[in-house]
């Protein structure tokens, strides 16, 4: 889940994690679509009241309900996420508030996230093709798309909607990989069809249908429920990236050449990943208008330490001065390279090919704008590229 380093804040637990791996089921729990009925007819009160059968329930008016009775798939099984604790979700997600740093600071905030926001359906059998559809079954089996919800009748006489904030897709171009660069953002619609963007997340009116774009999530796709995006990694594709203990491995090897302020001439050192949020007294800081990295120091005038922006000694030039932090979360990371750069402005490092790729993804932010921001936290990245390269100075001898 983007924003999340590594593990939530308050620890991974049950089924509230940071990431989530899908495995194939003891027994196949997948669903596909099988009768339609249409108005209020007795079978379709049938399948809305029987636990036992999945069913999809649109209402088209006070008298008009079609109801799509869903049938038992062998072959594919089925992971349900939302912001619900009942028993059908399998992954329970929250709102990503950028740069909070505990469960408590998103509290106050009223969720846009759906309780059933989607399904991701996966084959059981070689080449395990996922696919994701917009909403999730309750726990009567039910998904309902009310009056006001955008819904229509396709072509070959089908029904299909779209839930409330939406559920939005961005594949890459080229995999996730060190050239990737972003895709086209869509949104998905309960049935699995793609659309290009509403007006506004949740306009009535749907967008034009992309016939030649599938609903199949690749390595790196992104997935926005409105209000928290996840990264969809395949297992071919973590096999490429960086491992937690390579990335213990790179924060060593920084350690070890001793890096030192150029003020103070003490050893800097990055805290290990589990101290990721404690600020300890050997942590690099950088000023992120130059790239210089510091020990923290009280350089400067009083006025100057007071204020947001600082001058570094080494280069007089005026901007933030923050901590540096590595990012522990692998799957973020597009290459294993070494960790010299930041984003701004959070101070978060990872690799050059890192930054470089994340910084030019428009994340979905609200309901009505996209911005690029650090993976790590969420944060809205500033400055011409939104991330800088890290200047040490090495050990004076």
């Amino acid at each position: 889940m983007c924003k999340y380093n590594g593990s939530l804040p308050n620890g991974d637990r049950g089924r509230r994690k940071s990431r989530f791996a899908l495995c194939k089921r003891t027994k196949a729990n997948g669903v596909k679509p099988s009768t339609v009925h249409v108005a209020c007819t007795p079978q379709a009160a049938k399948a809305i009241s029987n636990k036992d059968q999945h069913s999809i329930s649109y209402t088209l008016s006070r008298a008009q309900t079609v109801v799509v009775e869903y049938t038992h798939d062998a072959n594919t099984d089925m992971f349900q996420i939302g912001r619900s604790t009942e028993s059908p979700i399998d992954f329970v997600v929250t709102d990503t508030v950028p740069g909070s740093q505990s469960n408590s600071d998103t509290q106050s905030v009223q969720s846009t996230i759906s309780r059933f926001a989607c399904r991701i359906i996966c084959e059981r059998n070689p080449p395990y093709t996922a696919r994701i559809y917009a909403a999730g079954f309750d726990s009567s089996k039910n998904i309902f798309l009310g009056e006001k919800a955008a819904k229509w009748k396709t072509s070959d006489g089908q029904m299909d909607g779209l839930t409330t904030n939406g559920v939005l897709v961005m594949h890459p171009r080229n995999g996730f990989v060190e050239d990737s660069k972003p895709g086209v953002w869509r949104e998905i619609s309960v049935c699995g069809n793609v659309f290009s963007l509403r007006e506004t997340r949740s306009a009535q009116q749907r967008g034009k249908m992309v016939d030649s774009e599938t609903n199949e999530l690749l390595d790196g796709s992104l997935i926005d429920l409105c209000g928290a995006t996840l990264l969809w990694r395949t297992a071919e594709g973590l096999s490429h990236t960086p491992t937690v203990k390579h990335l213990e491995a790179l924060r060593q090897e920084i350690n070890a050449a001793r890096p030192q302020c150029p003020v103070g001439f003490n050893t800097l050192a990055f805290p290990s990943m589990k101290r990721k949020e404690v600020v300890d007294e050997k942590q690099p800081w950088v000023y992120l208008n130059c790239g210089h990295v510091h020990g923290y120091h009280n350089w400067g005038n009083k006025e100057e330490r007071d204020g947001k922006d600082r001058e570094c000694p080494m280069c007089r030039s005026r901007g933030p001065y923050v901590p540096l932090w590595l990012g522990c979360e692998a799957g973020f990371y597009v290459d294993a390279g070494p960790p010299t750069h930041a984003f701004s402005p959070c101070g978060h490092v990872c690799s050059e090919k890192t930054v470089a790729y994340w910084s030019q993804i428009p994340l979905p932010h609200g309901t009505h704008t996209f911005h690029a921001a650090c993976p790590f936290c969420a944060q809205q990245l500033m400055g011409e590229q939104g991330y800088i390269r890290l200047i040490f100075q090495g050990p004076v001898d």
